[in-house]
């Protein structure tokens, strides 16, 4: 192949994929639930790498450590697992994003790679310290989320790397929550969302915590500022007062058609209030 050549390649294997990105640019394509809304009405005129034919990157398992979430697995695979207390917000994600359909054939990857704004997987994600995982001829490397998502439609990946799965920390102790406000609950962008991750030691004391909010800046942000204050104090309701507008600082939401930026600001520190709250009667 050369590189004024448009291709439609579907390899069977991991380094025939890798390969076939180290020789050109490719536009990856797994569920192409982004893919091919971006391009309704257009002819498709860019080299395509397929990548729903590789069968190893489709599954979801606990290594021991930590539990890797495939490329290719996908928003229905996620909320039908049956998974510890620390992914029941990723679950809750999995149940919101679009509709049905989309939820069937979108990868949590994808949504990642997509880099949205206001992409659902982002924040739980975050919250939950997730790593990806990039593949390439030269080598495998893991990136923390918050490094790999750099701004709107941007990522860390390079040239000839395939993300290859979504590594999540083993946490035995933790529950999450998951809420989000938009317009109606499926098929819609979201005005604001917010996960929390809560981590307790033996006698019910925080001991970690990940609070994330998405759709209120350019990329989904932690609110370092509040998990610290929730670090030490007991599992119990009522810690969501402890979530004040100057934890917020760090968000910067814009005005849109959806809302104002002062609205989802307000809107926001509800939803964290109301995502501690969920996570700790998890």
């Amino acid at each position: 192949m050369t590189s004024n050549t448009c291709v439609y390649l579907r390899p069977q294997r991991l380094d025939e994929a890798l390969s076939a990105l180290a020789l050109q640019p490719l536009t990856i394509l797994a569920g192409g639930t982004d893919f091919y809304a971006a391009r309704s009405g257009q002819a498709i005129t860019e080299s395509v790498l397929d990548i729903t034919a590789l069968l190893e990157l489709q599954t979801l398992q606990d290594d021991g450590t930590q539990w890797r979430i495939g490329a290719m697995v996908t928003w229905t695979q996620i909320a039908r697992a049956v998974l510890p207390a620390q992914f029941r917000g990723l679950q809750q994600a999995a149940r919101d994003v679009g509709g049905i359909q989309v939820q069937n054939v979108g990868t949590v990857a994808g949504n990642v790679c997509n880099a949205s704004p206001s992409a659902d997987g982002v924040p739980v994600l975050l919250a939950l310290d997730a790593q990806v995982e990039l593949a390439s001829l030269a080598g495998r490397r893991c990136v923390p989320l918050n490094e790999f998502v750099l701004g709107n439609r941007r990522t860390a990946r390079l040239p000839g790397e395939l993300v290859t799965a979504i590594l999540v920390p083993r946490r035995e102790h933790a529950r999450s929550s998951f809420v989000k406000l938009g317009n109606r609950r499926y098929l819609v962008i979201s005005i604001a969302m917010v996960a929390v991750l809560i981590d307790t030691d033996a006698d019910g004391v925080i001991c970690h915590t990940g609070i994330a909010v998405g759709s209120c800046s350019e990329v989904a942000q932690r609110l370092r500022t509040l998990e610290q204050k929730l670090l030490g104090q007991r599992a119990a309701s009522g810690l969501s007062a402890l979530a004040m507008p100057q934890d917020l600082q760090v968000l910067s939401p814009i005005d849109d058609v959806r809302g104002s930026a002062a609205y989802r600001r307000d809107a926001a520190l509800t939803l964290v209030r109301r995502a501690i709250e969920e996570a700790l009667h998890e």
